[in-house]
C-alpha cells in the first residue's frame, strides 16, 4: 500500500526541521515507487542573477527522495543520504519546481533513486539528481 499525498505531507511536516519546511515542498502526487513534490517560487531562495539557487533545488530532491521512499515502503522509516549528485542544466527563473522522484532499487538497507526537477510549464529538467540512502529502520 502506497501513500497519499496527505500522508506523504504529514512525513514533511513530523520530520523535517524548520528551515526545511520554510521551502514550502508540498506532495502533488504519490506512488508505488514514486513521488512528485513541488518547490514553490520565492524570491528569498533566488541567488544572485535571480535564478534559483542551487542549494534549495538540491535540498529539495534530498528531501523528495525520502517521500518517494517512503511511499516504496509504505510509510516513513528513519533513513539517511550516503549520496547525491546532482548536474544543473539550466536556471529556474520566477517559476514553482516540480521534483520527480523515481526509486530504481529499494532494498533491505539501501534505496536507490533518480529525481528530476523541471520549472513548472517547462519542457526541459533544470536539474537531475542521482541518491542514495541508508535504510535505518
Amino acid at each position: 500500500m502506497t501513500l497519499t499525498p496527505a500522508e506523504a505531507d504529514k512525513i514533511l511536516a513530523d520530520n523535517f526541521a524548520p528551515w526545511v519546511l520554510a521551502l514550502g515542498l508540498t506532495v502533488e502526487e504519490t506512488g508505488t515507487r514514486h513521488a512528485v513534490l513541488r518547490l514553490p517560487w520565492s524570491d528569498g531562495l533566488a541567488r544572485d542573477g535571480g535564478g534559483l539557487s542551487g542549494q534549495a533545488l538540491m535540498a529539495a530532491a534530498d528531501t523528495a527522495t525520502v517521500v518517494a521512499i517512503s511511499a516504496a515502503r509504505g510509510g516513513y522509516g528513519p533513513m539517511t543520504t550516503v549520496q547525491q549528485s546532482t548536474s544543473f542544466q539550466r536556471p529556474v527563473i520566477a517559476a514553482d519546481v516540480l521534483i520527480a522522484v523515481s526509486v530504481t532499487k529499494l532494498g533491505k538497507r539501501m534505496a536507490f533513486a533518480d529525481v528530476t526537477m523541471t520549472a513548472d510549464g517547462a519542457d526541459e529538467p533544470a536539474a537531475k539528481a542521482s541518491t542514495v540512502y541508508a535504510l535505518l529502520g
